[in-house]
């Protein structure tokens, strides 16, 4: 898979399919969304805050 998407296979195949739909009157543009999330952030996005644990604790009771 890396092989193809180094020699533009995916992006090859992205365009002649939207171009196919568009061709065929099947896109509807105005209701087109653009996702990036498959999109790698090149200068890193902010680190996630370790989210706190839902492991219940035992504490001694204080009344």
């Amino acid at each position: 898979m890396l092989f193809w998407n180094d020699a533009g296979v995916w992006q090859w195949r992205h365009e002649s399919l939207l171009a196919e739909l568009h061709a065929a009157g099947e896109l509807d543009w105005p209701k087109t969304v653009i996702d990036g999330s498959d999109l790698r952030a090149m200068k890193g996005g902010p680190r996630p805050v370790r989210a706190r644990s839902t492991v219940l604790e035992l504490v001694p009771s204080t009344i």
